[in-house]
């Protein structure tokens, strides 16, 4: 058994989650691992005869009311159903599988004080694949995720409801399939499982790697449209990124150099008399690589969140100098490590981010389908008769429209709550799932632009461009063919978004030019 849980990175999310796990499986077994002694100090607390909040007292506003000692474990399990209150449509499985496992990651950190019954629960659980049905609206993201959480903490007691094979069935079916019991909840079991920020932690895990994802695609694509659209490889030398050192100006200025080496498109009109390119093309480092920074920012935001303990009060055990818990004596700390505002504003910050590639790139299909440079009208030969690629420029610009919307920050809004004891919320939760709405919207934008520039490549044959768009070329038209008539573009645009959410379309042009920054 170690004494501490192996680290969670974004990279390797899924990866380190099962190693963690299965330390944190080992440790519940232990009568001296590290849950066992927070649930200790819990005990010891409940033994002393005063008031600990959360323990044997009532919660928010009724934190005054003190709970006999009989009633302890009936408050915990009223506490799971009187914040079972969400609304909505469920949260996608397996955002709710991450919400589970992180949940028994942040309780198996060893600050929570929680029984170990209930983190082996939450573990069992995941060994049997019964997961929870959550609705996604009711969370303010301030005391940590309480209504989501209730809803996931629900079925570890029969009550609620889990997915079955053809939609919701009630929980105590699903653990007696499954072969479980309920957990018996005691004493701050139940405020643990509500308390934290898994909810809007899960949501950024996938926002921060598809957006990490989308970065090296937003690039590729560019570049793709940049030798299309005869655009000019000067405004990516370095010295011009070395002027104005942002990292992210630098990344997407290499990744695009390499992206258009040994083009034949490029010395083809080198003699050409145009001055400047539109911002779309030249400014692409700029727009790109404010983009990165700012996911750089969010993304270890969510890092540090996914190593974090988010609940209350906290509990700390005593330990050596060289142990595995807090310094200093035992204690029972209440606090508001469940406020969602690191996280709230970093995804605001993440969704701005991605809706700037999503914008710009609707600006490079419409130089694409505007008919310049030698390229058709709407990329088809019998413009007129054949709309082409006219509507497709639309759609994009449907989307990047309701990012506008979708942008304004939740992080910024706050309704007091509980008597006006919670009178500062983060609303993170209603950012968490706007900031993937987000993703999704820019996703599909890039999908279309890369149709446009695939198709307005192959206007440019015999000419060739770099070894890397050629490959982006190739993979696209491995799943959509080159369009010579109207056709219903609904097929395209999904196998073309599913290249660009895996990161199959970036990876087939690293493929031949190396790992891109």
């Amino acid at each position: 058994m170690t004494d501490t849980l192996p680290a969670l990175r974004l990279d390797t999310l899924d990866d380190d989650l099962g190693a963690s796990l299965a330390a944190l499986a080992d440790d519940v077994r232990q009568p001296n691992g590290r849950v066992a002694r927070s649930r200790a100090l819990v005990d010891a607390a409940l033994a002393d005869g005063r008031a600990h909040y959360g323990l044997n007292t009532g919660f928010g506003s009724l934190k005054s009311e003190r709970i006999e000692a009989a009633d302890v474990a009936t408050l915990q399990l009223n506490l799971l159903r009187s914040h079972a209150c969400g609304v909505g449509p469920p949260v996608p499985r397996a955002i709710t599988r991450r919400m589970l496992a992180l949940k028994a990651h942040a309780l198996g950190l060893g600050c929570s004080g929680v029984s170990p019954t209930v983190v082996a629960g939450l573990l069992a659980l995941l060994d049997a694949d019964v997961i929870p049905v959550v609705p996604e609206q009711g969370s303010l993201g301030a005391s940590g995720d309480l209504a989501p959480l209730a809803h996931l903490a629900l079925v570890l007691v029969g009550e609620g409801s889990a997915w079955g094979d053809r939609g919701p069935v009630p929980a105590a079916d699903a653990l007696a399939a499954a072969g479980l019991s309920p957990v018996a909840l005691g004493a701050k079991d139940g405020l643990a499982l509500i308390n934290g920020t898994q909810f809007m932690l899960a949501y950024a895990a996938e926002v921060a790697t598809r957006a990490r994802r989308l970065a090296t695609t937003a690039d590729v694509i560019a570049a793709m449209t940049l030798d299309a659209r005869l655009g000019s490889a000067r405004p990516f030398d370095a010295r011009v990124a070395a002027v104005r050192p942002h990292p992210g100006h630098a990344a997407t200025a290499e990744a695009v150099r390499r992206l258009l080496a040994g083009s034949e498109i490029g010395p083809s009109h080198v003699d050409c008399d145009r001055v400047q390119d539109p911002y779309s093309l030249r400014c692409v480092p700029q727009v790109h690589g404010a983009s990165r920074d700012a996911l750089a920012y969010a993304s270890g935001v969510v890092e540090r969140e996914l190593n974090s303990v988010t609940d209350n009060p906290l509990v700390f055990a005593a330990r050596s100098p060289s142990g595995g818990d807090a310094d200093g004596a035992p204690d029972i700390v209440s606090a508001g490590n469940f406020h969602g505002q690191p996280l709230a504003i970093a995804l605001d910050t993440a969704a701005i981010a991605v809706a700037e590639w999503a914008s710009i790139s609707e600006r490079r299909t419409y130089l694409l389908v505007d008919g310049g440079d030698g390229l058709p009208p709407f990329l088809v030969e019998r413009s007129g008769l054949q709309s082409g690629f006219m509507i497709p420029q639309y759609a994009a610009a449907s989307l990047v429209s309701e990012n506008k919307g979708l942008c304004h920050p939740a992080s910024v809004d706050s309704i007091p709550s509980s008597r006006g004891q919670e009178d500062h919320v983060s609303m993170g939760a209603w950012g968490a799932r706007k900031a993937l709405r987000v993703v999704e919207n820019a996703e599909r934008v890039l999908a279309v632009e890369a149709l446009c520039a695939a198709q307005a490549l192959d206007f440019r044959r015999p000419l060739r461009s770099g070894p890397g768009i050629e490959a982006a070329h190739a993979a696209i038209r491995h799943v959509v063919p080159f369009r010579t008539d109207d056709t219903v573009f609904e097929p395209d645009f999904a196998a073309a978004t599913d290249l660009v959410r895996t990161g199959a379309l970036a990876a087939a042009a690293q493929a031949e030019v190396g790992e891109l920054p």
